[in-house]
């Protein structure tokens, strides 16, 4: 039998979701930077080319990823006021987005057209729309909550551990006035209140 054979023979057996699922394995033990295609083939036992069959690119494994992510966000017990709607739901795409080791990295610059996304995707647009948002301001408002919750969770899962005082020690009075008057403000405070912050500010700008 060729090694192609082979190839073929495991590929049959083994399914996509199993192909993301290591895949999700692999990012929890080796991070972003360690995720390849041979090392979600080495988790598997497979040779690399079998993972290929079943996801064709590096690219389109990260989208797949990526939906999966948000497979484990929740519909159920939605608050019925659509701006306390679409505030839960923001809040629980940035809680799935946690859930994996640098899961914000790993969503940021995919755009999967898969169930999971466009499933988010309508029901907070639908929230901006309950509000009384237009069309384009119901798709931008989305575009903005979850590109905001995408860039503050990769901060908070990229950030340096407590206690780090290189921003305080680099700020000085007379080189950055501005940002010495402010820089406790700058690091105190928990990422869930940035982020409660944040979506505020988001949140406000939508119809009375």
């Amino acid at each position: 039998m060729t090694n192609e054979q082979v190839g073929e023979g495991a590929a049959g057996r083994l399914t996509r979701a199993a192909v993301i699922d290591a895949a999700l394995r692999v990012l929890e033990e080796r991070g972003l930077e360690g995720l390849s295609t041979r090392a979600v083939a080495d988790c598997l036992g497979v040779r690399m080319n079998t993972v290929l069959w079943h996801v064709k690119t590096k690219a389109r494994m990260l989208e797949l990823m990526a939906d999966a992510v948000l497979a484990r966000i929740r519909y159920d017990d939605l608050p019925a006021v659509p701006r306390e709607r679409a505030r839960e739901l923001a809040g629980r795409y940035r809680r799935a987005l946690l859930a994996h080791r640098d899961g914000a990295a790993l969503v940021t610059g995919t755009y999967p057209a898969e169930p999971h996304t466009l499933r988010f995707a309508d029901r907070l647009v639908d929230a901006f729309l309950q509000a009384g948002a237009d069309e384009k301001r119901a798709a931008w408002t989305a575009w903005t909550v979850t590109h905001f919750a995408l860039g503050l969770t990769q901060e908070e899962q990229a950030a340096p551990a407590q206690g780090d005082e290189r921003l305080a020690h680099a700020v000085a009075a007379d080189t950055y006035p501005a940002l010495q008057k402010t820089v406790a403000h700058l690091r105190q405070g928990s990422f869930e209140e940035r982020f409660a912050f944040g979506l505020d500010a988001v949140l406000s700008r939508l119809p009375e």
